[in-house]
């Protein structure tokens, strides 16, 4: 590198940037040329063992400058999106003693922006921090100034800090400075002859300064007085609130060439460095819960410290940089040393990349055959996965230990107590020994649902409300299903069905934990004409998908146009469970219970259980075939209970598609044609996808609404899949057409809204009516009021039957009159409530429509 240029690199996403300044020919007296700003992105390839050039960039500085000069580079978070982004630091001299600095951004694309510019009287050092925002950090004559790029203006910090140790961002306090602050003692709090020593630990202290609140928000619980004179450097590695006071934890370099771990102001741990002047010192993550301080010295040296003991775990010397990031993407941090090499100009020609323990590269192996290289590579693909094993196993050896001991210990009790039973002693065994008597299992932090003697007495026979069981292992899932009679008259969603593991006689039945789905689909019994032909014959035992040709098509179509359909439903109660956990019995019987839910005298809601069977699975059965649900390329789905299967174990997805402008003929098309998909015969509203790769298997619902409108619900074994088909079915439909995912609510909370929103209507209704018999009731009432007073009046009277007569035909005629001419209400009145009675009435049918579109 030549002395018109300057060389700087760090790391980013696991890449090294190399930024390289050609200042332009300066010394001769020709033409001066343009500076330019070069960046290479280098990234490691593991297979040759070297760093090699991912992509370039640069950046023309067009105006006239003078001494250019690389204050930093580093990686800080943009305001605009909190990204983290690339940036570089540059100082010019424009003219004498005005001296300009511009901060660029570096992009993905190698682009430059520049983000943040400002000009200074004088010329900033060492001192310069950059911080999120952007935010440009200095000291100048002991006063502290910042510039960011929401402000862009320079303002100085109220407070006085002889030196900054650490800058940074603390959720919900913001951009903090950590520091000494010179302490000014009175002559009360003074010794009388205070030592220099006396006077360097006492006279300075630490403390926490907020930018944005402009205060000192904590000056305790961070270091001690004691120590302030010797911090050489200061990382935080977490903070606190309590009780309206900061607790930080941080580490700390001292003069002393020490590493020492402060919580709450308190000293924990301390390391002897083995080098001197330490400088700097970074976090690294190696995995598995391992971290590591790595320290730079100012010697040209480094090493790594332990967290978890503060052992020293290596040392180098003659380094001249030290970075930390993930070079060869494994998902943990490795620390990548750089070498000097003065017979190489190139800054990556001679290093070293280790996390410490089984992944170490470094340029000197390319010195070595591809047999050494390759056993390197087989070592890190096998050493963490066989580490992570052992540690398996050591976590299941003590639960073990500790289960071994608890038996022993519920064994030594039961002993006792039957002693003591046998003797004739009393049983002094308390309370909580009768527990342990009693849980074989420790603690139950998740405890397990089991049927006591209790429920036999709501067992019932299944014979009249079970019509047939069944069950299928697809993937990773057990399927079982219960068809029942029409003689179960409860609503399905008030039932659901348990699986409960057959053990002992006298033990108990824990269930095991499975996902309730009732489907149902509707099954026409006779054929109909449409656009999907359906076979004509005896009855239909499996569902088939047809295959036949155009002409068959044709010929079938003109056949069953004489007969109109009949729909039937088909309601199925299913289960689903992992497979896995069984799986650790070779052979294993589950029972099957139905769990109805009812109202005593609709008050108080009782269960009762339904016993339906129980079903038998071992690891032959699997190893066979036998119940595994298989997808063979040429035959379709056979039974009815496969399909069923797969609605309840796959996941399911509703959408809504509109197309504003077009007709959404093209469904029809994407579903027969491009998915190459086959309507199930028996249940039509079901296409079945037999198209090559992730796709084969899923399953659609399409039902069109309107020309325009419709509900796409899609059966897929995994989310990647269910993107796949929407993002092949946005290509087919048009281009203004939407989507809008529906969430599938149950159908008693649909039913419940729709009985609400009717009974509203009937309110509404109600009181529409009353407004027009308002003055019936009153004419009434006053009528009957003049009746029962005449009639009072009369008694006295009764022996003349006559005189009654009068008195009544004139109520009845009064009555008559009043009802005929005073029966009007207003206008605005009646506007009003036949607006809302149009209101109610809308929000009944939309209810009414989600309970038919489910």
């Amino acid at each position: 590198m030549s002395s018109n240029e300057q060389e700087r690199l760090f790391c980013y996403n696991g890449e090294v940037l190399v930024f390289r300044l050609s200042k332009g020919n300066f010394v001769d007296e020709g033409p001066t040329k343009t500076p330019v700003l070069h960046v290479r992105r280098m990234v490691f390839d593991r297979g040759t063992g070297v760093f090699v050039q991912k992509s370039t960039g640069f950046f023309s500085i067009k105006e006239e400058y003078s001494h250019l000069k690389i204050m930093g580079c580093d990686c800080v978070s943009d305001f605009r999106t909190g990204i983290n982004l690339p940036y570089i630091m540059i100082q010019c001299i424009k003219e004498t003693n005005i001296f300009r600095y511009f901060l660029l951004f570096l992009h993905s694309t190698n682009k430059f922006e520049k983000r943040l510019s400002f000009r200074l009287l004088y010329e900033l050092k060492d001192s310069i921090r950059v911080l999120n925002g952007p935010l440009v950090l200095w000291r100048h004559v002991q006063t502290l100034f910042y510039i960011s790029s929401q402000t862009g203006k320079v303002v100085t910090v109220s407070i006085k800090f002889s030196s900054i140790e650490w800058a940074g961002e603390i959720e919900n306090v913001g951009m903090v400075l950590l520091g000494r602050k010179t302490c000014y003692l009175s002559e009360e709090g003074c010794t009388p002859q205070p030592s220099k020593s006396d006077y360097a630990t006492w006279n300075t202290q630490f403390c926490v300064y907020s930018l944005e609140r402009g205060e000192v928000i904590n000056d305790t619980y961070i270091i001690p007085p004691a120590y302030t004179s010797v911090i050489a450097c200061v990382h935080v590695c977490a903070t606190e609130i309590v009780n309206n006071q900061l607790r930080v934890s941080l580490i700390a370099l001292t003069r002393k060439n020490q590493l020492i771990s402060f919580q709450n102001g308190t000293p924990k741990s301390v390391c002897q460095l083995p080098f001197g002047d330490p400088c700097a010192v970074q976090l690294m993550d190696s995995g598995g819960g391992d971290l590591l301080f790595v320290i730079s010295f100012r010697s040209s040296d480094a090493c790594a410290v332990w967290e978890k003991n503060f052992q020293v775990a290596a040392k180098w010397e003659k380094v001249s940089s030290v970075l930390i990031d993930d070079f060869l993407g494994t998902g943990t941090e490795q620390v990548l040393l750089l070498f000097k090499d003065p017979l190489n100009s190139d800054c990556l020609s001679s290093f070293k990349i280790t996390d410490l323990d089984n992944l170490n590269y470094s340029s000197e192996t390319l010195d070595y055959n591809e047999d050494d290289l390759l056993d390197n590579k087989k070592n890190y693909l096998v050493v963490p996965p066989l580490e992570r094993r052992l540690k398996v196993g050591l976590v299941s050896v003590q639960e073990l230990q500790q289960h071994l001991l608890l038996k022993e210990k519920i064994i030594s009790k039961s002993y006792k107590a039957l002693m003591n039973l046998f003797q004739g002693k009393d049983d002094s065994t308390s309370s909580a020994e009768e527990e342990c008597l009693v849980t074989l299992c420790g603690e139950e932090e998740n405890p397990v649902y089991t049927f006591d003697e209790k429920l036999s007495d709501n067992f019932q026979d299944s014979e009249q409300l079970v019509e047939k069981i069944w069950y299928r292992v697809i993937e990773d899932s057990l399927v079982v299903g219960v068809k029942t009679t029409s003689s179960l008259k409860v609503s399905l969603n008030h039932v659901t069905l348990s699986l409960s593991m057959d053990q002992a006689p006298n033990s108990s039945f824990p269930l095991i934990k499975c996902q309730n789905r009732v489907i149902k689909l509707s099954r026409i019994s006779s054929p109909v004409p449409g656009s999907v032909p359906y076979e004509i014959g005896s009855e239909v035992k499996k569902i088939k998908l047809s295959v036949e040709s155009e002409k068959e098509e044709e010929k079938e179509e003109s056949i069953v146009c004489v007969q109109p359909s009949e729909k039937e439903y088909v309601q199925m109660i299913t289960a689903v469970t992992s497979l896995s956990p069984l799986l650790a019995f070779s052979n294993f019987c589950c029972i099957v219970l139905l769990q109805i839910r009812e109202r005593e005298n609709g008050n108080h809601p009782a269960t009762r259980y339904v016993q339906c069977g129980r079903i038998f699975l071992s690891l032959e059965d699997l190893s066979s075939g036998k119940y595994l649900l298989t997808f063979p390329k040429k035959k379709p789905i056979e039974h009815m209970e496969d399909l069923f299967a797969l609605l309840a174990a796959w996941q399911r997805a509703c959408f809504q598609i509109t197309s504003p402008s077009y007709a959404l003929t093209s469904m029809k098309v994407w579903l027969l044609e491009h998915m190459e998909c086959e309507v199930i015969k028996e249940f039509p509203e079901i296409c079945f996808c037999k198209r090559p790769g992730s796709f084969y298997g899923t399953l659609f619902n399409w039902k069109q609404r309107t020309p325009f409108e419709g509900i796409l619900i899609v059966y897929s074994r995994n989310q990647t899949v269910l993107f796949q088909c929407l993002h092949n079915l946005s290509r087919v439909l048009p281009i203004n057409s939407f989507f809008k995912y529906l969430k599938l609510g149950s159908e008693d909370f649909l039913i419940g809204h729709l009985a609400l929103a009717l009974e509203k209507e009937l309110v509404t209704l109600g009181s529409f009516s009353s407004a027009l018999v308002k003055v019936e009731s009153n004419l009434v009432q006053s009528c009957e009021a003049s009746k029962e007073k005449s009639s009072g009046d009369v008694a006295a009277l009764s022996d003349i039957e006559e005189s009654i007569h009068p008195y009544r035909k004139e109520l009845q005629r009064e009555k008559e009159q009043m009802l005929g001419t005073n029966l009007k209400v207003s206008g605005a009145l009646y506007r009003e409530k036949t607006l809302k009675l149009a209101e109610v009435q809308l929000k009944s049918d939309l209810a009414a429509q989600k309970v038919t579109d489910l």
